[in-house]
């Protein structure tokens, strides 16, 4: 096996516990190390608490600085293989200059989600109008990630339906274009064995992290819509809503004599996923793979969410528990699945099925590693043939620089 440097540059640093796309990051990371590649991690961003060590791992940790010449000295000096720009924004920040002084460095996008599709859905949700590709197609952050897309060598994409989507509606070459959801251990009868059974699981449960929209919306959906209904078939059940940075806005929402209990971050999301009976997720806009409803399958608590929250997730397998966007049909779905014993049973089986086909990261990681390699031997033909990438890649290097450098002066001044 080649021998490889990676460099990531996060977007932000690595929480598994507070986001999905801190355990995703984790799990690229985690795959790296597998290939005893060395790697190293930079953010620009302030470090957080809820961080994990990288450095435990063997990961060489540097804080970097935006818009600033030091961050050239660094990289010419460590002078790596392959560069992955954690989401889209860091690939507009840094792609210039890995470009510029390491141009044989395979560069790496992942997407994490796209971004423009979660934003447009927001914006067509609170304009009440339908959400259509042609609102995609109009939008400046669709532009400015697809543009990302198109100049790296390889793109990340983590979900059927997104993978659909750029082919389909942007006709982006599939060349450039990897489908990787996340690499997750399979479920096994040892594994199946230590859950908690039906009988020993009480309440409801909502997780996730509150800097992210979608889930701020989803929780006052949930307790505006949804919540009085479910109560009134089941009077006595509480839902628990865990997730990092609880706003204001949430907080407000606790209200014990309702049975809505706002519990804030949880330091193990399995533990509390395991002890609830249900996951409810009723997602109005967003994209990509949720990990609270990957981490519910893998806690064999079966869940209750949206067309949207389900999206590209299970392929042509049936869900784990319930899909509705009907807000009646949703109280009364997560009430019968609370309820009945056998149906969720059969549910948290599906979601097993569904985790050991689609996530098995032992049948995930070997291909991947082989397209870096083979699209390391073959680059210059790569980039040859990816034109728009070129013309992009061309005229980016020249915009980015001189507003980069424009601010790097005045910083200095």
């Amino acid at each position: 096996m080649i021998s490889q440097n990676v460099l990531i540059i996060g977007s932000v640093w690595v929480e598994p516990n507070s986001s999905a796309a801190g355990s995703r990051m984790l799990q690229f990371i985690e795959l790296f190390l597998k290939q005893h590649w060395k790697v190293t991690f930079v953010s620009a961003s302030q470090k957080s608490e809820k961080a994990v060590n990288l450095n435990s791992l063997n990961v060489d940790e540097v804080l970097i600085e935006l818009n600033s010449a030091s961050f050239d000295d660094f990289i010419l000096k460590l002078d790596p293989t392959i560069v992955v720009f954690d989401r889209f924004m860091t690939e507009e920040q840094f792609g210039w200059r890995v470009a510029e002084h390491c141009p044989n460095a395979l560069r790496i996008l992942d997407t994490e989600d796209l971004h423009f599709l979660r934003k447009v859905r927001h914006q067509q949700l609170k304009k009440e109008e339908e959400f259509t590709n042609e609102a995609l197609l109009k939008s400046d952050d669709t532009k400015r990630e697809i543009a990302s897309i198109l100049r790296c060598d390889l793109s990340l994409i983590i979900s059927t339906y997104e993978m659909d989507l750029l082919k389909s509606v942007f006709k982006i070459d599939e060349k450039i274009l990897y489908y990787l959801p996340f690499l997750l251990d399979k479920i096994d009868k040892n594994h199946i064995k230590k859950w908690n059974p039906f009988e020993e699981r009480t309440n409801f449960i909502f997780i996730g992290n509150f800097f992210h929209k979608p889930n701020v919306d989803a929780v006052i959906t949930l307790k505006e819509e949804i919540w009085s209904e479910i109560r009134e078939y089941l009077p006595n059940v509480e839902v628990h809503i865990y997730g990092a940075y609880v706003n204001q806005q949430i907080q407000e929402l606790h209200n014990k004599k309702e049975g809505f209990i706002i519990k804030g971050f949880a330091e193990n999301a399995k533990e509390v996923i395991e002890n609830s009976r249900v996951l409810l997720a009723p997602l109005r806009f967003g994209a990509g793979i949720k990990g609270k409803l990957t981490e519910a399958m893998i806690c064999g608590t079966p869940s209750v969410t949206t067309t949207i929250g389900a999206e590209g997730m299970s392929e042509s397998i049936l869900w784990s528990g319930f899909i509705e966007d009907n807000f009646s049909d949703f109280a009364l779905m997560s009430a019968e699945l609370y309820r009945n014993k056998n149906t969720w049973k059969h549910y948290q089986e599906t979601g097993v099925e569904i985790i050991n086909h689609i996530y098995d990261k032992e049948k995930l990681s070997t291909p991947v590693i082989n397209q870096i390699i083979v699209l390391q031997q073959n680059l210059e033909q790569h980039r040859t043939q990816n034109f728009l990438g070129n013309l992009l890649q061309h005229q980016t290097l020249q915009a980015t620089k001189f507003m980069s450098k424009w601010i790097e002066e005045k910083n200095g001044n």
